[in-house]
Parts: structure tokens; sequence; C-alpha cells
């Protein structure tokens, strides 16, 4: 999963919301050198959660896959150095 054991997903286009098949994921805001501090995010028995720094709304989709997200490229892969 994009070389994290927890899925990271970016919101670089500003999308109003993204679809996540995860209900513990860590958001990075838009993609370095822009993002904000990498928060981790559980959703618990609910089905929505907003980022406390970048205000994006993701929406648990459990049709998805853990590495996959609607809109398809908000998965967050690190680049290698």
């Amino acid at each position: 999963m994009a070389g994290h054991p927890t899925p990271h997903f970016h919101n670089s286009n500003g999308y109003p919301s993204i679809e996540i098949g995860v209900k513990e994921f860590m958001c990075v805001g838009a993609k370095p050198p822009f993002d904000h501090p990498h928060v981790f995010l559980d959703m618990g028995d609910d089905s929505e959660r907003v980022c406390p720094y970048c205000s994006t709304l993701y929406r648990y989709n459990p049709n998805l896959k853990a590495e996959e997200s609607v809109p398809a490229d908000c998965l967050f892969q690190q680049e290698a150095v």
C-alpha cells in the first residue's frame, strides 16, 4: 500500500470530498512541499471524517480497496529518493 503500513491520502487538487476504502488512514494535505503534518485519522463507527489541518472531508466507501480513492488520484505514494 504505497510503501506505508497505513494508507496515506492527499488532496492536492482541492476536491470537496474524497471517498476511501479504509477507516484508519493518514492525511498529508497536498503533495510535498505543500503538505501539512501527516495526521492519523480514525473514523471509528462513523463513515466520514474531516481533516483538522486541511478540512478535507473523507468518506468511507466499503466498495473500495485500501489503496483506492474516488477521485482516483488521491493515494499518496512516497517518491523514491
